[in-house]
């Protein structure tokens, strides 16, 4: 059997009750399809893996569950972070820390923050907050330096424009 043969055969065999097993283990339905087309496009573009496999059936049932753990660890570490950059948010526009107008000047950087596009926003959070060089970003992010510095240079263009009202109203 060719290996794009062996690949749907296993498909069909196999894929549905991996399907029962991962819901059953992650009770989300979006990251079971991830999983099953993870070890699929797996198998397809490393036919060698099922060499010298005696089981097909628990060698993809022990994928499945790796994978599972590995998105699980994922998604928590994801939560972690989401959580730890909400309770920073909080603590930046906490009503106890900042005035009315420190808090509209903090929403309105925010808002203009919010609003740009994800490469760019990328990089300004990454030079401004974290105080990356645009050597270190380009890095980062797998782009050239010279790229860096354009999206940054971009992205604060938009920012002012965004800002300019606030920037009438600073004393």
């Amino acid at each position: 059997m060719t290996p794009p043969d062996l690949i749907e055969t296993l498909y069909q065999e196999h894929a549905p009750v991996l399907f029962r097993f991962l819901i059953r283990f992650t009770g989300n339905e979006a990251e079971v399809k991830d999983i099953l087309q993870e070890i699929f496009i797996r198998l397809a573009t490393s036919p060698h893996l099922l060499k010298n496999v005696d089981s097909p059936r628990a060698y993809l049932f022990r994928m499945a569950h790796r994978l599972a753990i590995d998105h699980g660890r994922r998604e928590q570490t994801r939560l972690h972070y989401v959580q730890q950059a909400q309770q920073e948010h909080e603590i930046q526009l906490s009503p106890q820390t900042l005035d009315h107008d420190e808090a509209w000047r903090q929403n309105m950087l925010a808002d203009a923050l919010s609003v740009l596009p994800c490469e760019q926003k990328a990089v300004v959070l990454l030079k401004i907050w974290e105080g990356l060089t645009f050597a270190k970003i380009a890095e980062v992010l797998d782009i050239s330096a010279d790229t860096a510095a354009s999206r940054y240079r971009y992205a604060l263009d938009k920012l002012r424009d965004a800002l300019r009202p606030l920037h009438r109203d600073l004393p």
